[in-house]
């Protein structure tokens, strides 16, 4: 495939190595630097584009790949009050679009072992639960879009929980609470802890380098190429035995 990149920091450069690894081309690389380069022509050149900006320029972003009729793959978080606009701006232009929180194949895996788990813990109350997440120090948005998915899982299988809150001060037993740290050098750690009286049960994913996320995305963009719809992660792992 013909890819091009929007965004040509640490992420874009890892997504880079992945993607001609795997036999692909960068036909195009979009930064700030080089922004007039940003055209729908250009951006034909390529079979899709794969998107790392910010949560303040990534709908604009992904609005520039649709109206050019690019599959675009995004993973920028920050964004979700966008998000559904982009999902129906994607319908409306018959495109192809993909957003997640996170590429990693190993956190898509842990996205289905904290939805068992928390459908698992809804029948002992005597758990409760809370989320922690750590990043380095150039992470935009906090908590996490990973967190915030986690958290969101856990409310949806877990009846006693209804609202999640950033930081350890609410101890409402109705109330999730995510603890968000920034430590230079960590790509990315994640924490569901169920806690009672008698004993702790807990899921982590440490990442160790940017390179599964680069992974994850290049296997995004070769899953959404030549096909049309809103796709998730959960779409390109379906089936996918080997990476």
């Amino acid at each position: 495939m013909d890819i091009v990149l929007i965004g040509y920091g640490k992420m874009g450069k890892a997504i880079e190595q992945i993607a001609l690894e795997r036999g692909h081309q960068i036909v195009l690389k979009i930064s700030r630097d080089n922004q007039g380069a940003f055209t729908e022509s250009n951006l034909q050149m390529a079979d899709v584009a794969i998107e790392f900006t910010s949560p303040g320029s990534a709908f604009e972003n992904v609005e520039k790949c649709l109206a050019a009729h690019i599959p675009v793959v995004c993973g920028t978080t920050g964004w979700d009050e966008h998000l559904d606009m982009a999902k129906a701006r994607c319908i409306e232009e018959n495109g192809s679009f993909l957003q997640t929180a996170n590429f990693s194949v190993g956190v898509n895996l842990f996205f289905e072992l904290n939805r068992q788990l928390a459908a698992m813990m809804n029948n002992y109350p005597g758990y409760d639960v809370h989320i922690t997440e750590t990043h380095h120090l150039e992470k935009k948005d906090k908590p996490s879009g990973t967190a915030i998915t986690l958290a969101e899982q856990v409310l949806d299988n877990l009846e006693r929980k209804k609202h999640w809150h950033l930081g350890a001060d609410q101890s409402d037993y109705d109330i999730l609470n995510i603890q968000s740290f920034r430590e230079a050098g960590i790509p990315g750690t994640h924490l569901v802890r169920y806690t009672s009286g008698i004993d702790d049960i807990e899921i982590r994913h440490t990442a160790h380098s940017r390179k599964g996320f680069a992974l994850g995305a290049v296997l995004a963009a070769e899953y959404i190429h030549n096909k049309k719809g809103v796709f998730s992660m959960r779409d390109v792992l379906k089936g996918q035995e080997k990476f």
